[in-house]
């Protein structure tokens, strides 16, 4: 897996040890300019990096969005401010590094005399009081330092973070990482390892045992049915007969009561 600078994979890291412990995940950093290339050379099976890339040949699925800031020195008036525009740094040195992550062709503000190579040269030069530097919240972060400083910045473009990978090498392994980037539990039905997902033969022991249960009892109900029956008719003939069908206690052809002798 590799991921550009300012990006933290480390939750999504922590869920993929949880759920793969047996899948060793390799993390490689990047620059932001060299994240599609390691795609195409299959240095990595995915990328956590900035958008945009080439979508005909990788799929993507944006994380989140970054908020835009200025970084400036502590002492500068930018800092005094909660939050700046566009129209407050327009007569300031704004640095644009070529490795810059945010989808313009210059920023705003006047140009310095060259441009940095890297993001951490201009914060070299922020800090020498050459200029600002306008980046992601993260890279500001990254770069932190003490006598540095950043303001949210408005009208700007900002930054988006996904998961990117080669669109024909959509593995079972990248389907379970966009799975956990998506938020999706063990127990769902994408995103996780075959031998996750319960059984056909489970299902069916489940299925059947109710049924056979409901099939032992059947005999009993039909004995607890002939029981009863049985005594309704004791009921209604007032006892069982002997053979002949003459009633317990009585005389052949009599009543029933017995014969006074004269």
């Amino acid at each position: 897996m590799a991921y550009v600078p300012g990006v933290t994979p480390g939750k999504w890291v922590r869920i993929w040890n949880e759920r793969q412990p047996d899948v060793p995940l390799v993390l490689t950093q990047v620059s932001a300019a060299d994240a599609e290339a390691a795609l195409r050379e299959h240095g990595a099976d995915a990328a956590l990096l900035r958008l945009p890339v080439d979508r005909t040949v990788f799929s993507a699925i944006p994380l989140y969005t970054e908020t835009t800031v200025v970084v400036c020195p502590k002492d500068h008036m930018v800092a005094a401010a909660d939050e700046v525009t566009v129209g407050d740094i327009a007569d300031e040195v704004v640095l644009h590094p070529l490795d810059d992550t945010l989808d313009w062709e210059r920023p705003p503000g006047q140009p310095a005399f060259e441009r940095p190579a890297t993001t951490a040269d201009a914060i070299e030069l922020v800090a020498a009081g050459i200029g600002l530097l306008i980046v992601p919240q993260s890279l500001a972060r990254l770069h932190h330092r003490k006598d540095l400083t950043y303001r949210t910045i408005t009208d700007t473009p900002q930054s988006q973070v996904a998961l990117s990978w080669p669109e024909e090498a959509t593995t079972d392994l990248v389907e379970d990482f966009i799975g956990i980037v998506r938020g999706r539990t063990v127990n769902s039905s994408r995103g996780r390892r075959p031998d996750e997902k319960p059984s056909k033969d489970a299902k069916a022991e489940r299925a059947a045992k109710p049924k056979g249960q409901q099939q032992k009892q059947q005999p009993r109900q039909g004995q607890k049915q002939g029981q009863k029956a049985g005594q309704k008719r004791q009921a209604a003939g007032g006892g069982s007969r002997r053979a002949g069908g003459a009633p317990k206690g009585s005389r052949s052809g009599g009543t029933g009561k017995p014969r006074r002798r004269g």
